[in-house]
C-alpha cells in the first residue's frame, strides 16, 4: 500500500489469497488493496508507453527539463528543475508537458533547446531509456511530497537524486549500498523450499504437489507484501531490533518495492535477496492478516481453491512458523533434497485410506490432505463419519491462535498445559536448549565448558544426596551428554544421560532445574526436547532410577514401573542406586512431543465445537402436534418435527434388526461370504508373532476372521455396529502395519469393498 496516506495503522493491503498475486499499490497511487495497486502500476506503464511513442521533438522537450545546459562552457545550469523539490507539487502551468524547446530555462537565460544538443545523435532506444528515468523522477518527486514517514521520505529523496543524476550523466542507476543483494543466505525462498523437502518429501506426489502449491502461494505473498515502516514497528514492537529492521526496510524499498513502479531501477524479489531475519520480522503479522482475510473472503474464493486456502494453508503456516522461530531448525543451514534427521513426526504415510488420500498430523493439528473437491474421487463412506464439510467449517473457526490459545502473554490460563509457558519463552528466544558434552578429541570450547560447570552446580544443589565428585565425573564424562536449559546465557537446568545405541535405550542419570526457576514448565519441556532428540537418533526407550521425590515427575512424563526393555539388555549397563525405583518410558516416533499438549488442546477444541453444534440441534424446540385435536388417530413417527434431526430412521434398511435370530443369521451369512473371498487368506487367523515381529507393539487391538466367528457363535454381536467395527478393525490394522505396496495392503482394500457390498445387500446400511 502507499505510505502516502499517513495512516498510523499497518496498511498491508495484500491481494486476495486465492489470486495469483497482484502487485501492491504504487507509492502515491492511493490504493489500499491489490486492485488499486494494479491500477496505479498500469497507469505508470501506460504513461511511459505513450511518451515513448511520441515524436522526437516531444521527447527532447521532456528531457530538456532534466538535462544540463550546453550553451556555454561557463553555464553551470544542471536543468530546468535543478532546485530541490518544492514543498508543494508544481502548478499546472509549470508542468513539464506544457514546455517547448524555445522556452527559457528557469535556472539560466538559455533556451531548453540548449539543454538537449547532446541528444541529437542519440539512438531511439537510449532516448526511450532516459525518458523512462525522467518519468520515474517525476513520480518519486510526487512521492517525496506526499510521504509523511521520515524514513521512507528519505529513501524516496535519495532515489530521486540518483535518477536525476543518471539523466544528467546519461548513466545507468546503481543503488549505492554497503552490501549488494543477496543480503542473507539461505534466502527466504530457499528456506521455504528446504522446509517443504524436510517435512513433506515422503508424501505421495499428489499430496506433495498440494504442499508445493501452498509454498508458492506463500512466497508470492511475501514478494508483494508491504512492510510496515520502522516507526510503525517501533510502536507495535518496541523491544525488537529497531536498527536492524530499519536497514532491511531501506534495502526492501530500494531493491524490491520502488523498482516495481520505477522500472529504471533494478528490481529483485524479496524472497530471493532476504533471509530468515526479515521473515521473522513480518511472519507473525503477515500470518494473522492472511488468515483473517481468508476468512472474510471465503465466499468469494472459487470452489477449487476454498479447501486449499481455508484448511490446508493455515496448517502449512503453523508448521512453517515453528521452523522460522526455532533456533535449531535445519532448513536455514542446509540446502536439502531430503534433510536427514528424525522420521516424519508430523505426517504418517501409513494412514492411507482406500482413495489414496493421506491423513496428516502436523504442528498444532491433525488433519486430512485428501484430494481437493474438484478431483473426482469416490471415498468409501464409513458409518459414523463426520461430513468433511462440517470438519472444514469447524477447522476454519479454530485455526486462529488468538481465539484458540489466547494471545501469547505471560498470563496463561489455569488450564494451560504445564509446558505452555516454556514453549512460548523458547519461541521468543528467552530460553534455549542445547545438547552438550565433554570431548577428548576436540579442543575444549570455552562456552560449553562453562555450561558444563553450570550444570554440575545445578545438579549438586538440587541433588544434595549425590556426591559432588560423582556428579562432576559423570557430567564431564565424554560418554555422557547433557540437554542443557539456558536462560540469559546461564544454565538453569538440564538432563544428563548416556545413550546405548546398540542396546536401543538411554539411561537418564540426573534431571534437575534450579529451585528459583521451578514450577514454570521447564522440566516438562526439557523432557519433551530430550524425547525428540532421541527419536532423531532412533532410540525409543528411556530408563532411569528415580528416588521418592522424583517418581511423581517421571510419571507425569510418561514413565512407569512397567519396563518394556528386556532385562538382559540393560542389566550390567546402567547404574544401580540403593532405595531408588527403576522406571522406563517408551517413545512413539510419530508424536511431536514438544507440541503434543498443543495438539491435544486443538483436538479437544474440535470435539468441543462439534458437541456444541450437535447440542444446539438437539435443544431446538419444535411446536407441539395439533393434528390429534382434528381427529387424526395415528401418524408416522418420522413426520414428528425434529425426529429425523436426532438421527432416527425407520426400522428396515440402514437400521438394526430387532430379532436377535434374524441378526445372527444375517451376520453369519455375511461372514461366510467374506471368509470365502479370494483375498481373505491373510486375515483368517490371528497374526503369529514369529511371522510379524513387533506386530503387537504396533497394533494394540488385533482382530481376525477366526476371532469374529467365535464371537458370532457366542452371540457377542448384539448389534450390526459391533460386527462392522470388528471387521473394519481388520482392514485398519492391516493398513497401519503394512506398506501400501504390499500384497496384504491390497487384499485389505479389495476385501473391504466386498464386505461393504454384502452389508448393503443385506440392508444393514443404506446403498
Amino acid at each position: 500500500v502507499s505510505r502516502m496516506s499517513g495512516s498510523a495503522g499497518i496498511q498491508q493491503g495484500s491481494p486476495a489469497i486465492g489470486a495469483a498475486g497482484s502487485a501492491p499499490a504504487a507509492p502515491g497511487a492511493g490504493g489500499t488493496e491489490g486492485s488499486g495497486a494494479t491500477v496505479g502500476s498500469a497507469r505508470i506503464a501506460v504513461k511511459k508507453a505513450q511518451l515513448r511513442s511520441s515524436p522526437r521533438p516531444k521527447k527532447l522537450e521532456k528531457l530538456g527539463v532534466y538535462s544540463s545546459c550546453k550553451a556555454e562552457g561557463a553555464c553551470k545550469c544542471n536543468s530546468w528543475k535543478s532546485q530541490n523539490p518544492p514543498p508543494t507539487p508544481p502548478r499546472t502551468d509549470q508542468q513539464p508537458n506544457t514546455v517547448n524547446l524555445q522556452d527559457p530555462c528557469r535556472s539560466c537565460s538559455h533556451t531548453l533547446g540548449d539543454h538537449v544538443t547532446h541528444l541529437e545523435n542519440v539512438s531511439e532506444e537510449e532516448m526511450n531509456r532516459l525518458l523512462g528515468i525522467a518519468l520515474d523522477v517525476e513520480y518519486l518527486n510526487t512521492c517525496v511530497h506526499k510521504e509523511e514517514d521520515a524514513d521512507t521520505k528519505q529513501v524516496y529523496f535519495s532515489l530521486f537524486k540518483l535518477l536525476r543524476k543518471c539523466i544528467l550523466q546519461m548513466g545507468k542507476p546503481v543503488v549505492e549500498a554497503q552490501e549488494s543483494p543477496p543480503f542473507e543466505k539461505p534466502s527466504i525462498e530457499q528456506g521455504v523450499n528446504n522446509f517443504v523437502q524436510y517435512k513433506f518429501s515422503h508424501l505421495p506426489s499428489k499430496e506433495r504437489q498440494t504442499i508445493v502449491e501452498l509454498a508458492k502461494m506463500f512466497l508470492n505473498q511475501i514478494n508483494y507484501w508491504q512492510l510496515e515502516t520502522p516507526s510503525q514497528r517501533r510502536r507495535r514492537a518496541p523491544a525488537d531490533d529497531a536498527a536492524g529492521y530499519k536497514v532491511n526496510y531501506t534495502r526492501w524499498l530500494c531493491y524490491c518495492n520502488v523498482p516495481q513502479f520505477c522500472d529504471s531501477l533494478p528490481r529483485y524479489e524479496t524472497t530471493q535477496i532476504f533471509g530468515r531475519t526479515l521473515l521473522r520480522s513480518v511472519f507473525t503479522v503477515m500470518r494473522k492478516q492472511l488468515l483473517e482475510q481468508a476468512r472474510q473472503e471465503k465466499d468469494k474464493l472459487p470452489p477449487e481453491k476454498r479447501t486449499l486456502i481455508l484448511t490446508h494453508f493455515p496448517k502449512f503456516l503453523s508448521m512453517l512458523e515453528e521452523e522460522v522461530y526455532s533456533h535449531s531448525s535445519p532448513i536455514w543451514t542446509v540446502a536439502v533434497s531430503v534433510l536427514p534427521g528424525r522420521p516424519p513426526l508430523f505426517w504418517n504415510p501409513a494412514q492411507v485410506n482406500t482413495t489414496g488420500s493421506t491423513s496428516v498430523s502436523g504442528g498444532n493439528f491433525t488433519y486430512d490432505l485428501s484430494p481437493l473437491p474438484h478431483e473426482e474421487t469416490k471415498k468409501l463412506r464409513i458409518v459414523g463419519d463426520i461430513p468433511m464439510e462440517l470438519i472444514n467449517e469447524v477447522m476454519a473457526t479454530i485455526t486462529d491462535p488468538a481465539s484458540m490459545l489466547g494471545p501469547e502473554t505471560s498470563l496463561l490460563s489455569a488450564h494451560s498445559a504445564r509446558d505452555e509457558a516454556a514453549r512460548l519463552e523458547e519461541r521468543r528466544g528467552v530460553i534455549e536448549f542445547h545438547v552438550i558434552g565433554n570431548s577428548l578429541n576436540q579442543k575444549p570450547n570455552k562456552r560449553i565448558l562453562m555450561w558444563l560447570v553450570g550444570l554440575q552446580n545445578v545438579f549438586s544443589h538440587q541433588l544434595p544426596r549425590m556426591p559432588k565428585e560423582y556428579i562432576t565425573r559423570l557430567v564431564f564424562d565424554p560418554k555422557h551428554k547433557t540437554l542443557s536449559l539456558i536462560k540469559d546465557g546461564r544454565v538453569i537446568g538440564g538432563i544428563c544421560f548416556r545413550m546405548f545405541p546398540s542396546q536401543s535405550f538411554t539411561e537418564i542419570v540426573f534431571c534437575a532445574v534450579t529451585s528459583n526457576e521451578q514450577v514454570k514448565g521447564y522440566g516438562t519441556h526439557l523432557m519433551n526436547h530430550l524425547k525428540e532428540y532421541h527419536i532423531k537418533h532412533d532410540i525409543l526407550n528411556f530408563l532411569t532410577y528415580a528416588d521418592e521425590y522424583a517418581i511423581g515427575y517421571f510419571k507425569k512424563q510418561g514413565f512407569s514401573k512397567d519396563i518394556k526393555v528386556p532385562k538382559a539388555k540393560y542389566l550390567g549397563y546402567i547404574k544401580d542406586y540403593e532405595g531408588a525405583t527403576l522406571m522406563g518410558c517408551e517413545l512413539n516416533p510419530s508424536i511431536p512431543y514438544t507440541e503434543f499438549s498443543v495438539i491435544i488442546k486443538k483436538q479437544k477444541e474440535i470435539i468441543k465445537k462439534l458437541i456444541e453444534r450437535k447440542q444446539a440441534q438437539i435443544r431446538k424446540v419444535y411446536p407441539g402436534l395439533s393434528c390429534f385435536k382434528e381427529g387424526v388417530r395415528q401418524i408416522p413417527i418420522e413426520s414428528i418435527p425434529g425426529i429425523r434431526e436426532t438421527g432416527w430412521k425407520p426400522v428396515g434398511k440402514g437400521k438394526e434388526l430387532k430379532d436377535p435370530d434374524q441378526l445372527y443369521s444375517t451376520l453369519k451369512t455375511i461372514l461366510q461370504h467374506v471368509k470365502s473371498h479370494q483375498n481373505a487368506w491373510p486375515f483368517m487367523e490371528p497374526v503369529k508373532k514369529t511371522e510379524a515381529p513387533g506386530y503387537y507393539q504396533v497394533i494394540r487391538f488385533p482382530m481376525d476372521l477366526k476371532t469374529m466367528s467365535e464371537r458370532l457363535k457366542s452371540r457377542y454381536y448384539t448389534t450390526r455396529k459391533l460386527f462392522m467395527a470388528d471387521m473394519q478393525r481388520i482392514f485398519t490394522n492391516c493398513r497401519e502395519y503394512n506398506p501400501p505396496e504390499s500384497e496384504y495392503y491390497k487384499c485389505a482394500n479389495l476385501l473391504e469393498k466386498f464386505f461393504y457390498t454384502k452389508i448393503k445387500e443385506a440392508g444393514l446400511i443404506e446403498k
